[in-house]
């Protein structure tokens, strides 16, 4: 018996090798050639769904670098800030791979903003796809918490600080606010208990993405991609396989984005790493300015625009939690925003206010940016709760091209 199987293996491989003799028994090389090679894109997909596959990458990366920032980083309030100036200075090369995950962390947030935009903007949260969609915010959510634990490790000023506020914002809110804010400092201020519990949880919370990453391509390749016309493909003209066609041109939008990486990192540090946060933290002397990183910025502007604090948490906190419920406030039969005339202005304007809540809080809300701020937080909440849920009224009469093919002849 261990002969012959011995010899039915020998076989396989001989006639197909080992790849055929291993897909035989369990099928990765076919399963990888029909997700990934063979599996059929829209023939029409535009440079926004490069995004995906930068995303993918730049989540390896972070995950890599990560590691080895965390085998020689110190998870205390004493040894925190010495073992990062350590990594910098003593290990060889480290210096590097801190600022490529220092700046990853601000460039795969800018590009999931991006991915993010692109969604709302071709409607790639509508029918089939709210799975996909929803598991795409709850990535977001995770990686905000992940960036957030992250930007608090170094233990420099603006960390502690942050972290500082952070507490003071959850405490912030009626019954349970004061408990919470003890589960995540561990006490009054940061702390050696709060720095381990940020530790612990960047980490967990940064390998639970890659967790979740799985389970939303899963949902991408089930319902297929959207594209930016919105018409599902009709024929197999209409659609090519993902490789060479998409292979080549993600291998092309990584190229361009590791350019920017690259510029970013070496050219551009002061708009990765703050001064502030290369001074260890004091508890006894507040910054002038605090304020986070800049992908935080607009939630942290809104924050400040409203006049109450747990009201500046429920509105920092609501703004993320309504795009839950997008794809049942959307009830257009119409994806693309590219056939809804009303709805492109509200979203130039949505991105608009997105862009000033930031500027508000860069600027502390302080002044006319306090009036701007509430203007700004006033129309994103009404974008989503009023405008979008109107704009199917305006969209009665607009009639979609036959299909891809028809609206591609139609262009040219």
């Amino acid at each position: 018996m261990s002969d012959a199987g011995s010899g039915d293996a020998a076989n396989a491989r001989d006639k197909g090798g080992v790849l055929a003799w291993l897909d035989a028994r369990l099928p990765v090389v076919s399963g990888f050639r029909k997700e990934y090679v063979e599996y059929r894109m829209p023939i029409n997909l535009n440079g926004l769904w490069n995004f995906g596959a930068i995303l993918t990458v730049m989540l390896l990366i972070m995950l890599a670098t990560g590691i080895f920032l965390a085998v020689n980083y110190t998870p205390t309030a004493a040894g925190a800030f010495a073992s990062v100036e350590a990594i910098e200075r003593q290990l060889p090369s480290s210096w590097l791979l801190r600022a490529v995950h220092a700046g990853g962390a601000s460039l795969f947030l800018a590009a999931l903003y991006v991915h993010l935009f692109r969604g709302l903007y071709y409607g790639s949260y509508k029918r089939p796809r709210e799975i996909l969609w929803l598991t795409g915010l709850v990535l977001l959510l995770m990686v905000m918490v992940a960036a957030f634990a992250g930007y608090v490790l170094p233990w420099g000023q603006m960390s502690y600080w942050g972290a500082d506020v952070a507490g003071k914002a959850v405490d912030a809110i009626p019954f349970i606010g004061p408990g919470l804010e003890h589960v995540l400092q561990g006490g009054d201020a940061p702390g050696d208990v709060s720095l381990h519990r940020f530790f612990i949880l960047h980490m967990v919370v940064a390998f639970g993405v890659l967790g979740v990453v799985v389970v939303h391509v899963a949902a991408l390749h089930f319902t297929g991609s959207n594209n930016p016309l919105g018409i599902e493909p009709r024929t197999p003209d209409e659609t090519v396989p993902f490789h060479p066609y998409y292979t080549s041109k993600d291998a092309l939008g990584l190229v361009l984005f590791g350019v920017l990486f690259a510029a970013l990192i070496f050219f551009m540090p002061g708009l990765v790493f703050e001064a502030e946060n290369f001074r260890p933290a004091n508890p006894l002397h507040t910054p002038a300015d605090i304020e986070p990183a800049w992908y935080f910025l607009p939630f942290y502007g809104m924050l400040q625009s409203v006049p109450s604090k747990f009201g500046g948490l429920l509105a920092a906190m609501g703004s993320i939690l309504v795009l839950f419920l997008v794809p049942w406030l959307d009830t257009s039969p119409i994806r693309s925003a590219r056939f809804r005339p009303f709805y492109r202005v509200c979203m130039g304007l949505l991105v608009l206010c997105f862009v000033l809540l930031g500027l508000v809080g860069r600027h502390h809300a302080e002044g006319g940016w306090m009036v701007v701020g509430r203007l700004a937080v006033v129309y994103y909440f009404a974008h989503f709760l009023v405008l979008l849920p109107l704009s199917a009224r305006t969209e009665r009469r607009i009639v979609l091209p036959d299909g891809i093919a028809a609206a591609l002849d139609r262009d040219l």
